[in-house]
């Protein structure tokens, strides 16, 4: 019999609306789920426990009573470690923060307690969300779900595996580089990276900049879409948010129900690599073999993509000097209790030049130009989320790829921060396994503003998916995590990742 906690978020809302389910119940499974695997994978990091029972008590009252009920009445949420919640601790995985409780909710995490939702705890992080592999000296590391001893990436690798695992229906992410869709697609759950502004942020140090946002996940689109339509919002903290004097240019109404589309009219590109990103052969293979199978449900597939010329350079500029605006002070002021990628990354940056920044952005500028064009021609394009199937956590980052050495520590990411640049919304869907038997995720891209086509046409693909074994979300091994040991006994838990 299927376990509350392992319901679809759509489902248990739907059950809670009809007093067929128990908010209280709901929770309850939830963090029995948690009290069950977590010792194996470490996603859950602080709990909000008698917190989250007290509101899954008043959710429940309210139900009765017969009130108004928001669209995530009573559905518990995993918040990512980078997002503040008033009285529950909060540290961003650094020892800085080791102790930190905010006073006040972020606005996302205002968001969607007001829309009804109740937060169960937050989820790990790197260091400042900095990398693809989650592992921090405050909580220790995050294993995946199908395999505790490797990466399940970063930089909301908690989330991700909490929702692989059932322990949240729900989760909070953020993406730069792919922080949100490689976790997604190494743990095999569904993670949406949004238009710049259409998921307000109060926090992005440098509030033009377009690479930074905020996203959901879940374990299925239906799902997604309808957290997206509490995150969805105004805030004249963000100069990016979707306005006109006030007034919503997108409205959260766009996403929920989820948008139809019919995939026959489609024109779909497909990219291995957007001719630049160090893919692995295997991902090559795998990634051909699904395009071969999903090329019949399009009304045309060819391999092509964006003129990408100088994505490598603009994105290791551009990130730079964000690093710089978040974290040069506590380099200068506090540098032995910072980690090696937040130095790395500020003393690059100190080395460039305003010229430099002045060459990324305008490299970027014609990229964004250059995808325009590409995407008069085209509806959509798919690529392989991540560019390698997962490695061991206590890598700190892959040095080589098929013998190939990487530039920077994050360039094994190139698949994802292509799109960063560009600016256009993308997700990653589980579409099967790998060859070694971890989670594939499929990239999905979509034109300038497209979001609501993108979710449409993932959740057109994962419902056409859903009945072959060998495509559908694939699901972890539960009964071996129970049974596993606790991933806080594995050398190097709980050094820098």
């Amino acid at each position: 019999m299927t376990e509350p906690c392992d319901l679809a978020a759509t489902e248990a809302r739907r059950l809670i609306g009809r007093r067929a389910l128990s908010p209280v119940e709901l929770l309850r499974s939830c963090l029995g789920r948690i009290g069950a695997v977590d010792h194996a994978i470490n996603a859950m990091v602080a709990l909000d426990t008698e917190r989250a029972e007290a509101a899954a008590r008043a959710a429940e009252a309210a139900v009765m009573r017969g009130d108004r009920l928001g669209p995530l009445h009573g559905l518990p949420l995993g918040i990512k470690d980078t997002e503040d919640t008033a009285g529950l601790r909060t540290t961003y995985g650094s020892p800085i923060f080791r102790d930190q409780v905010p006073a006040r909710d972020a606005h996302i995490v205002a968001s969607l307690r007001q829309a009804g939702g109740i937060v169960a705890g937050k989820t790990n992080v790197p260091e400042f969300a900095a990398g693809a592999n989650t592992r921090n000296p405050v909580y220790g590391a995050t294993g995946n779900p199908f395999d505790p001893t490797r990466s399940a990436a970063g930089s909301s690798g908690g989330s991700a595996a909490a929702l692989a695992t059932g322990m949240v229906p729900l989760a909070t992410g953020s993406d730069m580089g792919g922080s949100l869709r490689n976790p997604a697609a190494y743990c095999g759950i569904v993670g949406f990276r949004p238009s710049a502004g259409l998921v307000p942020s109060d926090k992005r140090p440098l509030g033009w900049s377009n690479l930074s946002v905020l996203g959901p996940m879940a374990r299925n689109v239906p799902d997604l879409c309808l957290m997206l339509s509490a995150m969805a919002s105004d805030d004249a903290g963000d100069p990016l948010a979707y306005t006109v004097q006030g007034r919503l240019v997108r409205t959260p109404g766009e996403f929920h129900p989820v948008p139809g589309v019919d995939l026959a009219t489609l024109r779909v590109a497909a990219t291995e690599d957007f001719g630049f990103a160090p893919t692995e052969r295997a991902i090559r293979r795998v990634f051909a073999a699904r395009a071969g199978a999903l090329s019949p449900l399009f009304g045309r597939l060819e391999h092509a993509h964006p003129n990408c010329d100088g994505a490598d350079e603009a994105f290791e500029i551009l990130r730079a000097g964000i690093f710089l605006a978040s974290h040069l002070e506590k380099v200068r002021t506090r540098r032995a209790e910072v980690g090696p990628n937040i130095v790395a990354n500020v003393e690059e940056g100190l080395r460039y030049t305003l010229a430099d920044g002045a060459r990324a952005a305008a490299l970027q500028t014609a990229l964004y130009r250059r995808w325009q064009a590409f995407f008069r021609d085209h509806d959509v394009l798919i690529s392989p989320a991540i560019t390698l199937s997962p490695r061991p956590w206590s890598e700190l980052y892959p040095a080589e790829i098929d013998g190939e050495p990487t530039r920077t520590y994050f360039h094994w990411l190139a698949l994802a921060y292509a799109v960063t640049l560009a600016g256009h919304p993308a997700i990653s869907l589980p579409v099967g396994r790998d060859e070694a038997g971890m989670p594939f995720g499929l990239q999905i891209v979509g034109p300038r503003g497209g979001d609501a086509l993108v979710l449409g046409v993932a959740a057109a693909l994962e419902a056409a998916l859903a009945g072959d074994p060998a495509l559908a979300r694939p699901v972890p091994d539960l009964a071996a995590l129970r049974a596993a040991g606790p991933i806080a006994a594995m050398p190097g838990f709980d050094g820098w990742g």
